[in-house]
């Protein structure tokens, strides 16, 4: 007779599962039979539950969570291996990641592996011997005892050799400008700043002891620079790093980790890396934070970051204007931030560093990570232009603000009440769902918003999912999903068009979908609704979640043909990039547009 496990142990292992345990993992911490928890994981689709991450977030996750473990087993301490050798490689080659996760998860369940890591020519197989320059410990022998986060063993010699053959030309110049008091540096997507900069705060701090300080948006991508400096250390040094939160070398300097709304961050002295600067809401006031974590004079400052908008806080120092600010008419300074004189490097009048890295750039320097052609065809000029080429959007003729969207931003892990690895994440509390179908080229959008109970309480984005050249009944049953882990008193679809096809799906199992016609009347709606939440702060979504932004600042207000006022973005066959903005609006518009003293009409299910 097959055993029975209780409920809760069931949500034990699945929240397990979701923080990144493998089943053998879990089946040691629950003693639940790994043919169950296969069985759980496939029959209830608890991958649908695990938080939207990218390949580099969930990898690094799960490498934080094996460097912290004591006493690896060998099948632990392989896929440790196994992960962080090619965790550095994730700027090149994302396959290469997702093969490596998949090779992991062999090991766990005990299946062979065959072939090597693309790229990997020196990589050996964790029981053949290793790398010739670093010999592996012998199967069966207990590892040798080393001082924790002992680096007294790298020299500025192999630091050197590593970092010669592991960079393209740009990164190498911004190695060569490391003791610039400040840099300023605006990029493409996906050129490996991340990855890079990662390194030469490992660099620095090996070499000279000193302490180095990470400012992400949002603690998830903090977690990528650890886990990066975690695979370096392991891969090319021999070395195993550990520390929660801060990494302590054994020449005592100090790595930390820190997401921008952190209350502890000026707490803290040492070279500082701030990443994705123009996306970073309140931006004056973490410049002042910034300035006095760096403000004795051996301690450097790198601010890096994709284009967000013109408008952005942090524009005016990239332009020069702050630098300007207290300068008379006839004393101010001219700065040049054309492409032609970044490309290679410039000292503004303000003694600051700037440099621009345009994807075009990357490729000219070494980079062979991109097909250009595809991505322009893949992309609208717009959107080309400011992922990839350092266009700043203008947003002047933008309907939302761009300093009031990011003061919407949070680090959820400061909701206690959402809990994403539940098999109900936001338990019986109220949540609205608006759908944006897909059109011939651009993503269909589902977005994931908790109700607020009370008047004046926000409105939360708890989940956005993007579906791309799926049918109509596809994107049915993943609203269908959505909805079975939810408590949903709304459903808004787009039935304009082609929406109507997955309108009629969903009203099968759901008889009270809100259909959304668009005319100007309806669009008008929308967008009043959604400026209404978000320029009095009851709106609220994860801190570093650019696509977001990017979309409500892609709306903008433009006339008919017979002059009425509506609303657009550049939702044609080329370009539909604004959807997650719009499957928003549709959940928004649940709630009245006047909201002052409302009650709530939501319900509670069992």
């Amino acid at each position: 007779m097959a055993r029975r496990y209780s409920e809760e142990l069931k949500q034990t292992a699945k929240q397990l599962f979701v923080r990144g345990y493998t089943v053998t993992e879990i089946e040691r911490e629950t003693g639940v039979t790994e043919r169950t928890l296969y069985n759980w994981i496939k029959n209830e689709d608890w991958d649908s539950f695990c938080p939207p991450d990218t390949v580099e977030i969930a990898l690094s996750r799960r490498i934080n969570i094996l460097s912290e473990r004591e006493n690896k087993t060998d099948a632990e301490l392989n896929e440790f291996i196994r992960l962080v050798e090619t965790f550095g490689k994730m700027q090149k080659d994302h396959a290469v990641a997702i093969k490596i996760k998949a090779e992991a998860s062999a090991i766990e369940k005990g299946l062979p592996i065959y072939g090597s890591i693309p790229g990997e020519a020196n990589y050996r197989e964790p029981d053949s011997g290793g790398d010739q320059d670093r010999p592996r410990q012998a199967k069966g022998k207990k590892r040798e005892k080393k001082a924790k986060n002992d680096i007294s063993g790298i020299t500025p010699e192999t630091l050197d050799k590593v970092r010669e053959e592991l960079f393209f030309e740009y990164q190498q110049l911004w190695y060569q400008h490391r003791d610039d008091r400040i840099r300023l540096i605006l990029k493409s997507r996906q050129i490996g700043a991340t990855f890079y900069f990662a390194f030469e705060a490992f660099d620095r701090a090996v070499r000279t002891g000193d302490n180095c300080i990470f400012l992400s948006a949002s603690r998830d991508q903090a977690e990528v620079f650890k886990a990066y400096i975690i695979a370096f250390a392991q891969k090319y040094f021999d070395v195993e790093l550990k520390g929660q939160g801060v990494i302590i070398l054994s020449n005592g300097a100090e790595l930390r980790f820190l997401s921008t709304n952190s209350n502890t961050a000026q707490s803290y002295h040492g070279h500082l890396y701030i990443d994705e600067v123009f996306w970073i809401p309140n931006y004056k006031k973490l410049n002042k934070v910034a300035s006095g974590m760096a403000a004795h004079k051996k301690w450097r400052i790198t601010k890096f970051s994709t284009p967000s908008a013109i408008s952005h806080e942090a524009y005016s120092e990239w332009s020069g204007e702050m630098y300007n600010q207290r300068r008379a008419d006839n004393n101010k300074a001219e700065f040049d931030i054309s492409h032609a004189n970044l490309k290679n490097g410039w000292y503004g009048p303000d003694k600051k560093w700037r440099h621009m890295v345009t994807v075009k750039d990357a490729e000219a320097q070494g980079c062979d990570l991109f097909d250009i052609d595809e991505l322009q065809d893949e992309y609208s000029s717009d959107d080309f232009d400011n992922l990839f080429m350092c266009k700043f959007i203008d947003d002047s003729q933008s309907v939302f603000n761009l300093s009031k969207l990011l003061a919407c931003t949070v680090d959820v892990d400061q909701w206690p009440d959402y809990k994403p690895d539940n098999a109900r994440p936001f338990a019986n509390k109220p949540v609205s769902l608006g759908y944006d179908p897909s059109r011939t080229r651009d993503n269909a959008s589902l977005a994931a918003l908790g109700i607020p109970l009370i008047p004046g309480e926000a409105w939360r984005v708890l989940r956005t999912d993007s579906y791309h050249g799926q049918n109509f009944q596809y994107q049915s049953n993943r609203i269908k999903d959505v909805r079975e882990a939810h408590n949903v008193q709304h459903i808004g679809i787009d039935t304009t068009g082609i929406g109507h096809g997955v309108f009629e799906l969903v009203q099968d199992w759901y008889p009270l979908v809100t259909p959304i016609h668009y005319s100007m009347e309806m669009k008008t709606r929308l967008v009043v609704k959604a400026l209404d939440v978000i320029e009095n702060s009851r709106f609220k979504y994860k801190a570093g979640d650019h696509e977001i932004t990017r979309a409500f600042l892609m709306i903008t207000k433009t006339t008919t043909g017979s002059g009425l006022i509506t609303y657009a973005s550049s939702r044609s066959v080329e370009s539909g990039h604004a959807d997650v903005a719009w499957s928003i609006m549709h959940a928004l518009i649940y709630e009245p547009i006047n909201n002052d003293g409302r009650k709530t009409t939501v319900t509670f299910s069992n």
